[in-house]
């Protein structure tokens, strides 16, 4: 799939000037665990970890880390590949990952939808989207991540019967994702009474952008929606 949206589903890419430290990590570790869509498309996406992984996750926009992180540390035997545009999130990963000897994280800091037309079909066990930027304006509204051609991007990359989930204190937000994705053949919304959307996921570590929203009194939602069998994005 090609089809790029003219511009970009994230904001601005550098922050606060990186701290020596960091900057050498960039430099010099990140190479060693980032994925790079330039090169072949390997046949087994676990190929890019070592022989004790069995499964593999995909997180787009890991912001700070903390949820990415806490997953690959409860989650030895799973393969964790995080996306992340912004320069001072990226830079929060590779020192976790360097500091702790993380062996089950691979990064990369670049346009999500790159990554997911480089995957081979049916390669990831699951997908995840945590407190996305909202682009809250209507004029923004083509900024949003959540599409129809991104879903099916999602949907031939994902594994059928796995989940993608998605989670945002954005009421427009949350409404647009279920709208979109309710209108996608590929997914099917597992909700099948309040609590399956208002409380996290078993094992929530919690982000910086929910505390943030909890303090200026908004909820966050959780959404799962299963990949399904559609013979549209199955090839």
């Amino acid at each position: 799939m090609t089809d790029h949206y003219k511009g970009s589903f994230f904001g601005r890419r550098v922050g606060k000037p990186l701290k020596d430290r960091q900057t050498r990590l960039i430099e010099d570790f990140l190479p060693t665990i980032a994925v790079d869509p330039t090169t072949q498309t390997p046949q087994d996406l676990k190929s890019l970890f070592g022989p004790e992984v069995e499964q593999v996750w995909l997180e787009i926009g890991f912001g700070g880390s903390e949820h990415l992180m806490h997953r690959a540390r409860q989650n030895p035997a799973i393969g964790f590949i995080g996306v992340e545009p912004f320069q001072s999130g990226m830079a929060k990963a590779v020192a976790s990952v360097h500091d702790e000897g993380l062996k089950n994280v691979r990064l990369y800091d670049d346009d999500a939808t790159k990554l997911l037309d480089w995957m081979p079909a049916q390669c990831l066990d699951g997908v995840y989207q945590l407190y996305p930027d909202p682009w809250p304006k209507k004029k923004h509204w083509k900024r949003r991540f959540v599409n129809q051609v991104n879903l099916t991007r999602i949907a031939r990359a994902l594994k059928v019967g796995c989940q993608y989930r998605f989670a945002s204190d954005i009421d427009t937000y949350v409404d647009w994702t279920l709208a979109h994705c309710r209108q996608h053949p590929s997914f099917e919304w597992l909700a099948e009474r309040p609590h399956d959307w208002r409380e996290p996921w078993d094992g929530w570590p919690g982000t910086r952008y929910e505390r943030k929203a909890i303090r200026e009194g908004r909820i966050g939602r959780y959404l799962s929606f299963e990949r399904l069998r559609d013979g549209q994005t199955d090839l």
